[in-house]
């Protein structure tokens, strides 16, 4: 979009003019169809979900080895879904709204090994990655057993080649945690806004940790040429891949899972809400893409953005995806959110899941930070701040009428998650400055 035709939309479209002032905004998006039309707006399908599956599975045994927190799941990165009654009582009051549903946390702040949502899709790259070498190279079979790759030798072959990405924090920690563990040589392109205990975290791993001065975008278009400069470096491209987008999707298979294991009804008349916050939209995107395989029309996905970062809802919104930026609506892209710091969203997502993202909204860093403190008083559980994005989203749905095929009756019946992308691996003094 041209400045002229940007500044001209400004003046007439009055939710550009809200995301422009920064306000909270609440998108139905009046582009979806039913899954059975969707699910051809991209080449992947089921089949590609169940090889992610079946790939992590293979990798089990070498994980629960090299990180003992997994031995209980034996091997397999999983957390828990717990209930928040306390806290959707609180936020319904807040909020005085007429329906405090079941509400729930998808605690993949706390997922083993790196404590985000990232532990997914970044730790699974990274695996797929080491797999194709290891193939290619004659260096295993699909028949041997994984924990052949813990052998000095493998280790060693590893370490002639190198992992590159760009990160607000948690993609950077997940990949530079796994690359490391495997023998990788691994960069990060970090952006002004990442965290520096996450830094640092990385720094102690032997991972090269390369500082921006700018924010998210320019740290992909560093990291890419890194990449394109040495053919053994593999860049994992967060706006890009497909292999973070099924390594998320995995997620839907084991929720279902846990909803059947806690007897959780999911159908016409108890449909599914789930509540992602959203930055490039590669990790919301992904679980999104395995919940409708899983579910179809019976989940409703909602996607929560800063009020200063709403890259996702600006792209969907005018129908530009990558071709548009929150700076070219003139926001800074400044949000103490830093994992959803994110000016331009992901054309891959945008794209493949325009028919299929229910709901988008934006809220404040303000409501973000008060929403963490509600959780740890009533709930005893402490988030990072760009994890409270999809909090607050029942409430949004009822003030805007709820969704055009939802009765009130679906609403009350249906089980609403909100997941909590992380926050696991806190220090200390963060948790004590945030709270």
């Amino acid at each position: 979009m041209q400045f002229n035709q940007i500044q001209n939309a400004l003046q007439h479209d009055e939710i550009l003019q809200a995301l422009a002032a920064q306000r909270e905004v609440s998108w139905e998006n009046p582009h979806v169809v039913s899954f059975d039309q969707a699910q051809h707006d991209t080449t992947l399908n089921r089949a590609d979900i169940e090889d992610a599956a079946q790939r992590l599975q293979r990798f089990a045994p070498y994980i629960a080895l090299k990180f003992p927190e997994t031995t209980a799941s034996q091997g397999l990165i999983e957390s828990e879904l717990v209930a928040i009654p306390s806290f959707a009582k609180t936020m319904a009051d807040a909020f005085q709204v007429d329906i405090t549903p079941k509400l729930y946390l998808k605690k993949d702040s706390h997922l083993p090994i790196s404590g985000s949502v990232k532990a997914r899709g970044g730790i699974y790259e990274v695996l797929y990655h080491a797999e194709q070498l290891a193939l290619q190279q004659h260096k295993i079979t699909l028949e041997d057993s994984y924990l052949k790759l813990a052998e000095p030798e493998l280790q060693a072959f590893f370490a002639q080649y190198k992992i590159a990405v760009a990160s607000t924090g948690n993609l950077g920690l997940s990949i530079g945690i796994m690359a490391a563990t495997l023998g990788f040589q691994c960069s990060v392109h970090m952006s002004h806004d990442a965290k520096q205990w996450k830094k640092d975290k990385l720094r102690s791993m032997g991972v090269n940790v390369i500082e921006h001065q700018g924010d998210y975008g320019q740290a992909i278009l560093q990291g890419r040429r890194e990449a394109d400069a040495d053919p053994k470096c593999y860049f994992i491209d967060d706006e890009n891949s497909q292999s973070l987008f099924l390594g998320y999707a995995v997620a839907s298979q084991r929720l279902k899972q846990q909803l059947e294991q806690q007897h959780i009804i999911v159908d016409a008349e108890h449909p599914l809400f789930v509540y992602l916050p959203c930055g490039v939209g590669g990790a919301p995107g992904g679980i999104t893409f395995g919940l409708k395989h899983a579910f179809g029309d019976h989940v409703k996905c909602i996607f929560a953005e800063p009020t200063n970062s709403p890259c996702m809802l600006l792209g969907m919104y005018t129908s530009l995806h990558h071709d548009i930026s929150v700076q070219d609506i003139g926001l800074s892209n400044l949000t103490i959110a830093d994992g959803l710091a994110v000016g331009r969203a992901s054309g891959f997502v945008g794209h493949a899941l325009a028919r299929s993202i229910d709901f988008l909204y934006s809220l404040s860093d303000d409501e973000m930070l008060y929403w963490l403190r509600q959780l740890y008083k009533t709930e005893n559980i402490i988030l990072e701040p760009s994890a409270l994005a999809g909090s607050v989203g029942f409430a949004r749905l009822q003030q805007q009428g709820l969704l055009k095929d939802i009765t009130a009756q679906q609403f009350a019946q249906g089980t609403h998650i909100v997941w909590a992308t992380g926050g696991g691996m806190l220090p200390k003094e963060e948790i004590e400055k945030l709270l």
